[in-house]
């Protein structure tokens, strides 16, 4: 094809790799990157802060498994990618981060703007690289996608000096590939498969893994087959519906919950698709005396509660299917539900609760009612994402998303625009407490440009709540946690977006049907009561997960 502007070759690059949006703010820096997207099959999407595009990169990535692509120019632009960059980064989803940078001949001094954004990067990215040439820009490319999407995914990041891309070049993109998952050796597989039959009360604990190798069939057929029974992390809810009979529910806020799932009087555990970053093993395996089985697409991490006695390594799907097939002829029939139970006796408890201020089991209550089994509900980082993460019933994965590893506030109305686009058949709500919501609500002007008619709820208190129930707990009293609020429907009707305030619960669930069904973005405020305990640590035991 002859020379070509290095920052052409590098978006031919993107578009090799399947890329169909990026997300972000351009800058000085990246110019010629910008006039060469503009010419292209990519549709550039502008954000409001960088770190919502990061945000929408890092869901476009979980729900696609094709890497999210957001952009920042150099310096501050870059630094507001950081904090959702990290986040894809521990929640293990695909997401390549695109950040500007001045000239090559100016990164030995002080100059203006110039941070050392490789360093800034690396602790939160699996692989990042600069530009340094732009000969180099098809490999670079082709290694970050590579290195984002495969196990255990994740950010990467790409450096693109300002000379660089405007530079003359003759280059390809490279071809991709699909990348290639290992299998367990059959020996460890048929040592797994005696374990397992041998097994007297064997209980499954089933994460993030799960659904993003698409495993999800295998594991319920494997519950089928061998009527072991499944707990799900936060980020598993789905992968076994909560109506299924060997379903355990969602566990991983407190003690208790592994003790009402039957852990305690479990001899083998199987770990499937669990990352330790979920929730730690010392809260299931206190004494060390479990008999582990991990089942994961890489070895399992290191950690003195964790140590597995058989590792099957490999596509989960397949290990699973094969494991079926061994294990199927010796059924079991444990298996604990007095957690789900108790949780769920309490959430269907709630449709009949009137109080005002809402209690959160209630409006809970009124978004599943709303919702179909495949819709989303995406929650932000506050007390509600504990409530969620507890009791909302999923009954198929990646139906409720949630910002778990770094659990960084901002999250739910980027990630909302995200879902909508990937699914734009399905409806989608997000849930904020009213400190969160503030910190990316910026967003809901490129909800209205984008016309993604997502439904944002607002649980409004005026306060930090899950910082003043930990404060409380610990001290009987808080501090620095309460705040005022500016009137959200006028902020959203600023936005151009229709918006109510709701006063009464059942006024809230015919405002939520409503407003699911227009084909704009829309904003509910609903006033909560936090005063019951998300803990219902009377039954459950002490609290032990960050929100």
């Amino acid at each position: 094809m002859g020379k070509r502007k290095a920052s052409d070759v590098f978006v031919e690059c993107l578009e090799a790799e399947g890329v169909g949006h990026v997300f972000g703010i351009p800058g000085e820096e990246t110019l010629d990157l910008n006039e060469s997207l503009s010419r292209s099959s990519i549709g550039f999407i502008p954000v409001r802060h960088e770190q919502g595009g990061a945000y929408m990169a890092d869901v476009y990535g979980r729900l696609t498994g094709h890497a999210g692509v957001c952009l920042g120019t150099l310096g501050p632009g870059a630094l507001n990618l950081v904090t959702a960059v990290a986040d894809a980064y521990l929640d293990r989803a695909p997401l390549v981060a695109l950040t500007g940078q001045g000239d090559l001949e100016r990164m030995h001094k002080e100059s203006h703007q110039y941070i050392d954004l490789l360093r800034v990067m690396r602790p939160i990215t699996k692989w990042n690289a600069r530009l340094s040439d732009p000969r180099i820009i098809p490999e670079v490319v082709r290694k970050a996608f590579k290195v984002a999407e495969s196990e255990k995914p994740g950010a990467t990041h790409i450096e693109l000096p300002e000379d660089v891309m405007a530079a003359e070049i003759d280059a390809e993109p490279l071809p991709r590939r699909r990348v290639v998952q290992p299998e367990p050796a059959a020996r460890e597989l048929l040592r797994a498969a005696d374990i397992v039959r041998g097994a007297i009360n064997p209980v499954a604990l089933a994460g993030n893994g799960v659904v993003r190798t698409g495993a999800v069939a295998a594991l319920r057929e494997f519950v089928r087959a061998t009527g072991i029974p499944v707990a799900e992390t936060f980020m598993g809810k789905g992968l076994v519906p909560p109506d299924n009979p060997k379903a355990l529910g969602s566990v991983g806020l407190q003690s208790g919950d592994y003790r009402m799932a039957g852990f305690d009087e479990a001899d083998v555990v199987l770990a499937i698709g669990y990352d330790l970053v979920e929730h730690s093993p010392e809260h299931w395996n206190p004494k060390r005396d479990k008999k582990i089985i991990c089942i994961d697409s890489v070895p399992a991490e290191i950690d003195e509660y964790f140590v597995p006695e058989v590792e099957l390594v490999g596509d989960l799907y397949h290990v699973l299917t094969r494991l079926s097939e061994e294990c199927r002829h010796v059924p079991h029939q444990g298996g604990s539900t007095r957690l789900r139970d108790v949780v769920l006796g309490r959430f269907e408890k709630a449709k009949d609760d009137d109080a005002f201020p809402v209690q959160p089991p209630r409006a809970l209550y009124e978004i599943r009612k709303a919702l179909g089994r495949e819709d989303i509900l995406i929650s932000d980082v506050g007390l509600h994402k504990l409530w969620i993460g507890r009791m909302f019933p999923a009954y198929e994965p990646n139906t409720v998303l949630i910002a778990n590893g770094l659990a960084g506030m901002g999250f739910a109305v980027p990630a909302a625009i995200a879902a909508k686009l990937v699914h734009p058949n399905r409806k989608v709500v997000t849930v904020n407490g009213d400190g969160g919501f503030l910190m990316n609500c910026q967003e809901l002007e490129t909800a209205v440009r984008l016309k993604t008619p997502i439904v944002n709820v607002i649980w409004e208190n005026g306060q930090y709540g899950s910082i003043v129930w930990k404060q409380d707990k610990k001290f009987g009293t808080h501090f620095g946690t309460d705040f005022t609020n500016p009137d959200f429907v006028k902020l959203a009707e600023g936005f151009g977006m229709p918006a109510w305030r709701c006063g009464s619960a059942d006024e809230f669930g015919e405002t939520l049907r409503r407003a699911l069904d227009l084909d704009v973005p829309s904003l509910i405020v609903l006033p909560i009561d936090y005063s019951i305990d998300v803990a219902i640590s009377d039954e459950l035991g002490v609290e032990t997960v960050a929100t």
